[in-house]
Parts: C-alpha cells; structure tokens; sequence
C-alpha cells in the first residue's frame, strides 16, 4: 500500500512540473534605456551667440548669422535663435527646454 502511495504522489508530482505555467516567457521583453544627449544654445548678441556641443566643444556662430538678412521690423534674437535651432534640426536636435538665453536641444544617444 505504501508502494502505491508513494508511485502516485511522484506521479501526481511528475505531472504538476510537466504542465506547471511559467510567466517568464510570456512577460515581454524590456525595451532599452534610451539615452540622450543634449546641446544648449546661449544667445549673447549676434556675434557671440554659440553652440556648446555635448562633448564641450563651444562652436560660435555669429560668423554663419551674418549670411541671414534680418527683415527690418523682426526681433533680432528670436530671428538669430531660429535660424540655429533649424540648423540643429537638421542634424536630429529637437526642443527640450528653453530660458530666456538658452535654448536647451535633445536627441537620442547613437
């Protein structure tokens, strides 16, 4: 009698492991940290407006704002603002944060 007992609760053991559900595989897979890195466009006149690139590299622009005529009754700022932020655009910059002076771009870390 013990010998059946035993043969059936290895047998009912057997049979729990073989259909037991595992939520391991059906939890999808963790999507990747994205990372990003950032460049801040600081306005201090035409000829001083600069770009400081993540990698600390401080590139002026005031040289490239000179090829721009500004229109007579436009903001001076706000017209050399935009034309840096459509030449960061280009390169995958978009808008994260923005001070009165600074304007702070994103993109995701290649």
């Amino acid at each position: 009698m013990k010998n059946k007992l035993f043969a059936a609760a290895v047998a009912l053991v057997a049979l729990l492991l073989l259909f037991q559900h595992s939520d391991a595989a059906d939890s999808p897979a963790p999507t990747p940290l994205i990372t990003y890195e950032y460049v801040t466009v600081r306005w201090a006149g035409r000829d001083n407006t600069h770009v400081i690139r993540p990698n600390g590299e401080v590139e002026f622009v005031g040289a490239q704002l000179k090829n721009f005529k500004k229109p007579d009754r436009a903001d001076e700022r706000s017209f050399c603002m935009n034309i840096v932020m459509n030449g960061l655009a280009r390169e995958g910059w978009e808008l994260a944060a923005m001070t009165p002076d600074d304007y702070v771009m994103k993109r995701a870390k290649k």
